[in-house]
């Protein structure tokens, strides 16, 4: 490497923060020269040396916390040293620190070795004896901008990858109603209590079997994770199959729980589900509650609506005490023309005014009838932004909705209601 030309007044620092930069050089001669240019640039820096590559991916190996003792920003690296030669020691220094960026040091017949090593992955390449302070403080900050764009870039790739995951996860845990000749209208609500979560253990589902009966599944599993998620999601495909193979009641939750036992992640972890199946025609409901509470039943409109809990044997939930089988069934009549709304508990286990008091099912009952919504759809809406607006923030569990309705048709049966597959999910932050 040439001697530098004399000095000119140095250019105010850049940045108040030093560039960390590791120099890679077995030369003492070019390792002082490129100390004295790196002071002309004006670039406020720490420079840091090695005579090996060994020593270097040891300096900047994997786990180095940033800081004065942490990664560099940029190595300069020779093509020429001990334990290394050309574009390897690029394609090491890479794979040992993606996130740095590397500037080659090249001899004035090497242009060839410096091109190579820009495809290898290096950012840029310096001919020793052609570098000047001004082109030098270019490369750096080139350099480290390029690379800094390379990983935001990388990481929106892998944020488009997980939302893509994401969504076929949101698929499977919000399916869309599988119903040939619906009898009954399907609207879903789902909002995840986590922080910037797209889902949550929470799941439902509905389907109707070759026998015209109308099967509806909504869980809660317990705590909070992707744990809690890939559960949620195990199981409601597992009801699904199983309800479409002909398994219903107890046999049913026995297969489920079974399920659950063998997927889950610790022996601690529990769900609670409840089981409703529909008969159009005969205008009955068969109803299993295991741990969940029961759902509501709405009958009329406007000022005239009534809402009342539909009373049920209560069971365990699952994987308390496995192989207990401890389910319950209870069958119900229909109304002419009503609503079955199927909730988990974070839509009632906010608070209701600032003295902390839950809001309970009664407090929803009071919401519900209350409501003055056009339809059922913007009930929904409307009751769950109440239900959040009234907590204020002060209970983050997961909520779920699923609500099953019909009209009388001109001869009494139920008749579809044009709403079916209806659903919405909604981040913590708003509804």
């Amino acid at each position: 490497m040439t001697t530098p030309a004399p000095r000119s007044p140095l250019p105010p620092a850049e940045s108040a923060v030093p560039l960390r930069l590791l120099l890679v050089e077995d030369d003492d001669g070019d390792a002082l020269l490129v100390e004295e240019m790196l002071l002309d640039t004006g670039l406020s820096h720490e420079l840091r040396r090695c005579k090996t590559l060994a020593e270097a991916l040891g300096r900047i190996g994997p786990g180095r916390p940033p800081g004065p003792s942490g990664s560099p920003e940029c190595v300069l690296l020779d093509l020429h040293l001990p334990d290394a030669s050309g574009v390897d020691a690029v394609r090491s220094l890479r794979q040992t620190s993606p996130g740095t960026a590397v500037i080659v040091l090249t001899g004035l017949a090497e242009s060839d070795a410096g091109a190579e090593a820009v495809a290898a992955g290096a950012q840029d390449y310096l001919v020793k004896g052609k570098v000047e302070a001004e082109l030098l403080r270019r490369a750096l900050r080139y350099a480290i901008h390029r690379k800094q764009a390379e990983r935001a870039n990388a990481e929106l790739r892998e944020n488009r990858i997980l939302a893509a995951e994401n969504a076929r996860l949101e698929h499977s845990l919000l399916p869309t109603p599988l119903l040939e000749a619906p009898s009954v209208g399907v609207l879903s609500r789902y909002v995840p209590g986590r922080e910037r979560a797209l889902l949550s253990g929470d799941f439902l589902d509905v389907v109707e079997t070759g026998d015209g009966l109308i099967h509806a599944v909504i869980g809660d599993v317990s705590g909070h994770g992707p744990d809690q998620v890939a559960l949620g999601v195990c199981l409601r495909i597992t009801w699904r199959a199983l309800t479409l193979a002909g398994t219903d009641g107890i046999d049913l939750l026995d297969l489920l729980e079974r399920m659950l036992v063998a997927e889950r992640t610790g022996g601690d972890l529990f769900a609670t589900c409840t089981l409703l199946t529909v008969d159009p025609a005969a205008r009955r409901a068969t109803l299993y509650l295991a741990g969940h509470h029961e759902p509501l039943l709405l009958t009329g409109e406007g000022a005239g609506r009534r809402t009342r809990e539909v009373t049920g044997k209560h069971g365990l939930a699952l994987g308390i005490v496995p192989g207990l089988q401890r389910w319950y069934p209870t069958t119900f009549d229909l109304p002419p023309e009503g609503t079955l709304l199927l909730y988990t508990d974070g839509l009632i286990e906010g608070h209701r005014d600032a003295s902390g008091e839950r809001l309970g099912a009664e407090g929803l009952i009071q919401l519900i009838e209350a409501s003055r919504a056009a339809d059922s759809d913007a009930r929904l809406d409307e009751l769950l932004a109440t239900v959040r607006r009234m907590d204020a923030g002060r209970h983050t569990d997961d909520i779920a909705i699923l609500q099953l309705s019909w009209p009388q048709g001109a001869h009494g049966a139920m008749t579809p209601t044009g709403a079916v597959g209806s659903r919405r999910v909604t981040g913590p932050g708003g509804a």
